[in-house]
């Protein structure tokens, strides 16, 4: 990573203290649940279920929109077209949707779940049937962070005129994508929000019939 930013920094472009900052928060978001969640596993320290939740979640991640945000492929820009050089060189593009997916399955999904079992408990038992309340603290929680995310971390990437692929959990594309909100010069718009929108019923569903089947459901 060092290598990089000095890379980065020598370009023409300058490396900001913005570019630092979500360099840092990219890294550190995804890579820390990696580093963690198999040694607490190892340990007994966390549920035998986390972690085969968490590698679903990164799945369904990778595979529902990051991969196709990345890429650009039906539709859209890719990722190095939509932001600065400094960011190209420290997040490469083939590591781009990696790096988003761990942190989307580790640092947002299993901290959704430490949310929901902070208000109802142990959610093997909360997920043995639909619960509206853990839901809509699922759905919060995932709005709420891709609303910061896209405000105040990926505002250029994804600012008007830098459109996204369409993706499986993106359906509407860039065709339908009109701007909920604007803050300080910045747009929230409906593509940004919609994969977190249907990922909230998705993810509740998959861990009841998950915990149903391994028989952990209360």
């Amino acid at each position: 990573m060092a290598e990089t930013l000095l890379r980065a920094a020598a370009m023409e472009e300058p490396l900001t203290a913005e570019h630092v900052r979500v360099i840092a928060v990219v890294y550190l978001s995804s890579l820390i649940p990696l580093l963690l969640v198999p040694v607490l596993h190892r340990r007994k320290r966390i549920p035998d279920w986390v972690l085969p939740v968490y590698v679903a979640s990164f799945v369904v991640c990778a595979v529902g929109w990051e991969l196709w945000f990345t890429y650009g492929w039906v539709a859209g820009d890719p990722v190095d077209v939509r932001r600065a050089a400094p960011l190209n060189a420290a997040i490469p593009i083939h590591l781009n949707w990696l790096l988003n997916s761990l942190a989307d399955a580790g640092s947002i999904c299993l901290l959704g779940l430490a949310l929901v079992s902070r208000c109802f408990g142990d959610p093997a038992s909360v997920f043995g049937r639909w619960h509206w309340g853990a839901f809509f603290v699922l759905l919060a929680w995932f709005l709420a962070q891709n609303v910061f995310v896209e405000m105040f971390l990926y505002h250029d990437q994804l600012a008007e005129g830098k459109p996204l692929s369409w993706a499986p959990l993106a359906p509407t594309g860039p065709w339908l994508n009109p701007t909920l909100f604007e803050f300080n010069g910045r747009t929230i718009t409906l593509q940004g929000q919609v994969p977190w929108l249907l990922m909230t019923p998705l993810f509740c569903g998959a861990l009841i019939a998950y915990f149903r089947r391994r028989g952990l459901a209360a």
